[in-house]
């Protein structure tokens, strides 16, 4: 029998018809805990010792209104598997995303009030981070957006739309954020496989501490990255012309996985990132996680026909 933590909570509960006011207590709090409800009114969340306190403390309450509650560990729900699961956690965020997001690009840095606005968005993106337990590809959008309105002066244009030489890009120190993901890992390896074949990377959220080094994949302007709908992988090929049959295909499978998208329908990169999340939970190293990432990239090209 296995003896692996199950990977959810489930909360069922029944109060008295006339409790309408807890009743409406109970379902904000677990708004705010970022549950996700079944139609058969069970909330799920992910099996984390502060979620089981959270639902535990719950579930006393509604017992002290009268009502009935349990709080249940759960291997899995039998027409929710784990992945479609997750997808719905990921989705329940992207309004509230989506709404910071609107309202962070409103705010003005010259209008009256700014630095307290910005301190309020800040905080509701962390609770709604807190709440983000499967990573929603928006949560990138907000935080650059933030940064942006924090860093007004430093939002320049990154390279221009045209195509750079290779020759201005040899032996050069290429920097992105640390903990790599999807598109730095393999934008990291289509560098060093047909850009600048003796880059070495650097990992660091502010890259003005490294002025000589090429930004790549990060939230300051300058260097290469997101642009328009393309991921880093693509901007990087449109910038030094790079048409190789296989990386075009790479470059599709790497935009669906970091933009959370089906515009290719290829799946590689999906499960690539799955795999960089795994050893980033382990706490592998920024460099040995970027170095196993390029192989795994190395390896799907060789895959292609």
């Amino acid at each position: 029998m296995s003896t692996s933590t199950p990977p959810w909570l489930l909360l069922i509960f029944s109060l008295p018809s006339k409790r309408t006011s807890e009743r409406v207590g109970i379902w904000r709090k677990l708004q705010k805990y970022g549950t996700f409800a079944l139609r058969n009114s069970g909330y799920v969340l992910p099996n984390t010792p502060v979620n089981q306190e959270r639902l535990e403390w719950l579930a006393t309450a509604i017992r002290g209104f009268k009502g009935e509650a349990s709080v249940l560990q759960v291997l899995a729900i039998d027409d929710l598997p784990s992945d479609v699961l997750k997808e719905r956690f990921r989705e329940e965020r992207k309004p509230d995303y989506t709404a910071l997001i609107r309202e962070v690009q409103q705010l003005k840095p010259s209008a009256q009030g700014f630095s307290t606005q910005l301190t309020r968005l800040k905080r509701r993106f962390e609770d709604i981070s807190e709440i983000d337990f499967f990573e929603s590809p928006l949560r990138v959008k907000a935080e650059e957006a933030l940064y942006k309105a924090e860093h007004p002066a430093t939002t320049q244009a990154r390279v221009g739309k045209g195509k750079v030489s290779k020759s201005d890009y040899q032996s050069r120190d290429w920097i992105t954020r640390p903990r790599p993901g999807i598109d730095r890992v393999s934008s990291a390896w289509l560098i060093k496989r047909f850009i600048d074949p003796k880059a070495s990377f650097l990992f660091d959220s502010n890259p003005t501490i490294h002025p000589e080094a090429v930004p790549f994949d990060m939230y300051q302007a300058g260097g290469f990255g997101h642009d328009g709908e393309k991921c880093t992988f693509e901007t990087l090929c449109a910038r030094f012309g790079l048409a190789d049959k296989k990386v075009r295909l790479i470059g599709q499978a790497i935009h669906d996985a970091d933009l959370d998208e089906e515009k290719f329908g290829r799946t590689e990169g999906i499960t690539i990132n799955q795999i960089l999340k795994g050893w980033a939970k382990q706490g592998i190293p920024d460099d040995e996680l970027l170095n196993r990432g390029m192989d795994l990239i190395e390896g799907l090209y060789h895959s292609i026909a």
